[in-house]
């Protein structure tokens, strides 16, 4: 009895807390009289990938390609963003449903806990990851200590995601201006140091170009793959396909191409040998190196409010998605969710950066590939029935599959964008193969 009456009291409080700051809809489709405004979605996402750790990405990408095979990765590795997460967003927005909603149609409303909980879990990851950057940032810039402003930068991140889709639109108002400002004028800077010609002829580290187109688009698809495969959670707030549209193109490739380009510039324009984007070569210590007070506490605040938006982005899509798979409320689940991310990031788990970005070229395309194959050209209009369904898991395996077969034996070609498409028509053709197969079954 006394556990009933505590159960009640739990969900009587976050159903205050909903009425407070707005209703997650983490089980339902969100209503058209609830959806938001194109300007509001347009800053959710635009305030997602226009991070520093998009420029990181850029300097590496032209350290390894040189500036312009880097640049040709980050156009048509955005390109291909777009209408990846464009398609899914709108697949969100005609249906209202967040990500977990729409894959227990796809998977099974049991089988859809395996391709959520694989991605609510990594974008946790990228939670700790980026939280740690902060801290670790924060500390070799300023000598403070980096567990605690791990933990003070934790704390903002999960405040920021507690608030809602509300809060994400809020801190993208925040962290926008400032990063179009600061990045330009970095960019402008450093590239005032030597010319045109010198930029768009830098060859890459120390005059060696050693990544190859296919990696490179892995990188920049890697970078946002998990949270573009789950976009629904952020499209369904839309009204209408022309908004969902809107503001993923800018997303993709409008913010982030522009976070590539301000790290790229950067780094071609300024040639250190051996940079290191992720310790002062980048737009923040470039402008800590300028050693004025005043850029000093602008650059301490742009990193906070920045790191801040991709983190609470990642923290909402990873707490969206366990709410659902543990039938909770998205905010408990933040809170919950992001004290176990500031454990982690204490760890510098945000060191093994590019590792993860492999792995997510391996294991998250198919999942967006399946379910465009069978929201758009199998099954659009279905509804979530069985508990599980084999095909999606059959496919997802073997683009995988395959995924790993290219990395270690292709390693020229894109395992992003092998495991897409090897899954999607992997997924038609056994679904065809079924279809075909009942009709000859069929008595006549």
């Amino acid at each position: 009895m006394s556990g009933q009456s505590n159960s009640g009291l739990v969900h009587q409080a976050e159903g205050q807390i909903d009425d407070l700051l707005g209703h997650e809809f983490e089980h339902e489709p969100v209503p058209m009289s609830a959806r938001r405004s194109a300007f509001s979605v347009t800053m959710v996402w635009l305030g997602f990938p226009m991070i520093i750790t998009g420029a990181m990405t850029g300097s590496i990408l032209v350290l390894g390609m040189g500036f312009k095979n880097a640049l040709v990765a980050m156009i048509v590795g955005n390109l291909i963003m777009f209408a990846y997460v464009g398609a899914l967003g709108l697949i969100g927005t005609r249906r209202g449903m967040n990500f977990a909603l729409i894959a227990s149609i796809v998977f099974g409303k049991k089988g859809y806990v395996l391709a959520s909980g694989l991605l609510s879990t990594l974008l946790l990851g990228w939670y700790a990851v980026q939280t740690g950057i902060t801290g670790a940032l924060i500390s070799s810039t300023y000598g403070l200590n980096y567990v605690a402003m791990t933990i003070v930068a934790g704390v903002l991140y999960i405040g920021i995601t507690f608030v809602g889709v509300k809060g994400l639109h809020y801190i993208g108002l925040a962290s926008v201006p400032l990063f179009v400002l600061l990045g330009v004028w970095v960019a402008a800077d450093a590239a005032s140091t030597t010319t045109a010609a010198a930029i768009f002829g830098y060859a890459g580290n120390n005059g060696v170009a050693s990544m190859s187109m296919g990696v490179g688009l892995t990188v920049v698809l890697a970078l946002f793959i998990d949270a573009g495969t789950v976009t629904a959670d952020f499209n369904r707030w839309a009204r209408g396909a022309r908004a969902s549209l809107f503001a993923t193109f800018n997303a993709f490739p409008f913010a982030n191409l522009v976070a590539m380009l301000v790290g790229g510039v950067m780094t071609a324009a300024l040639a250190v040998p051996n940079a290191n984007p992720f310790g002062v070569d980048n737009m923040f210590g470039y402008m800590n190196g300028k050693q004025l007070t005043w850029l000093s506490i602008l650059a301490f605040i742009f990193l906070y409010a920045n790191l801040g938006s991709v983190c609470s982005h990642c923290l909402y899509n990873a707490a969206t998605g366990w709410s659902r798979i543990l039938g909770t409320n998205m905010r408990l689940m933040a809170v919950v969710l992001g004290a176990i991310g500031i454990v982690v990031a204490a760890g510098n788990v945000w060191a093994f950066f590019i590792q993860w970005l492999s792995l997510l070229g391996i294991l998250v395309p198919p999942i967006g590939a399946i379910i465009l194959v069978d929201q758009y050209v199998l099954r659009a209009e279905a509804r979530a029935e069985a508990d599980w369904r084999a095909k999606p898991f059959i496919a997802w395996g073997i683009g995988s599959l395959c995924a790993f077969a290219v990395e270690n034996l292709m390693p020229g070609l894109s395992t992003a964008i092998s495991a897409a498409v090897v899954a999607g028509i992997v997924y038609g053709a056994i679904a065809r193969v079924e279809s075909a197969t009942e009709k000859v079954a069929r008595p006549a």
